[in-house]
């Protein structure tokens, strides 16, 4: 197994920390953001997180777990999608944390994620929430 790594991605946002909250805790914005997944949660700690939808013409379902709620500051829980082809334990999840910090020019947005299984993946994943980021950046300087 080896170490695992951590995935890490950030941008700077011209807009404040409640328009970046009101679009990462906005099922549908935020499904947009994850390559048009469908996300169901009611945002509470404990609560289980699902994503639905089509990735590279297969259908997957992921799931996690709301870990922290600190308004217009962390969202965070955990990530773990079948396609990984690894096994569904407590090991094999993300945790993918938003934090969002207030800036001179507008609001950093950096996104984390643990436990990449190669520096190949945690690069993967990193192209990816540059992705995520740059999705929620229009919406919220929308």
């Amino acid at each position: 197994m080896g170490d695992r790594l951590t995935a890490m991605a950030s941008t700077l946002i011209n807009a404040d920390p409640a328009d970046i909250w009101a679009v990462i805790t906005d099922p549908d914005q935020l499904g947009q953001a994850f390559f048009g997944a469908k996300v169901e949660t009611d945002l509470r700690v404990g609560s289980p997180v699902t994503y639905r939808g089509e990735w590279q013409g297969r259908h997957f379902e992921d799931k996690g777990e709301i870990v922290e709620v600190d308004q217009n500051r962390v969202l965070q829980f955990t990530h773990f999608s079948p396609l990984s082809g690894q096994p569904d334990i407590p090991e094999n999840y993300h945790t993918v944390t938003f934090e969002l910090s207030p800036r001179e020019d507008g609001t950093e947005l950096v996104i984390t994620q643990t436990n990449a299984a190669s520096q190949e993946e945690r690069k993967h994943s990193e192209a990816n929430w540059a992705k995520v980021l740059d999705s929620i950046k229009q919406a919220a300087e929308g």
